[in-house]
């Protein structure tokens, strides 16, 4: 299965109204990061024991070890929890930065280090939680792929 069939398989499988919730935020996501890279992580570890909330993943960039390793991973994830939608802006150097810039534009969100959660796309400044995505993927110092 393609990582577009898993995504379209994974918002399906969301009770509404998070479902439409989900889609409306994914479509958003897509045209504030035209030609991101897009994954789909299920949230299993290597022994398919669930650690996490399946993710939908858009752009692309190294995360550097203190091993001197590399990784992959996404700049911006979508997860659906059991109260809403959580948006993870991953990458950021400054854990405050969110929460102080955007925490109190964005309307009834709960924002940590990287999770921006809330409830309902109606409960949020959508324009906010667009340009907290766009800093996050600019901040990464690394191109979209």
């Amino acid at each position: 299965m393609s990582v577009k069939e898993e995504i379209k398989q994974y918002i399906a499988s969301q009770p509404e109204p998070k479902r439409g919730e989900m889609q409306e935020l994914h479509q958003l996501i897509l045209k504030a990061l035209p030609g991101c890279k897009l994954w789909f992580e299920d949230g299993k570890n290597s022994e398919n024991k669930t650690v996490s909330n399946p993710n939908i993943g858009y752009g692309s960039y190294t995360i550097k070890y203190a091993n001197g390793t590399t990784r992959e991973f996404f700049q911006i994830g979508l997860s659906a929890n059991t109260t809403g939608l959580s948006v993870y802006v991953l990458g950021l150097k400054d854990k405050t930065y969110l929460a102080q810039t955007y925490g109190k534009q964005l309307g009834k969100a709960s924002v940590t280090g990287y999770c921006i959660k809330f409830k309902a796309l109606k409960n949020i400044n959508i324009d906010v939680l667009i340009a907290a995505i766009q800093y996050g993927v600019k901040s990464t110092n690394e191109t979209v792929k």
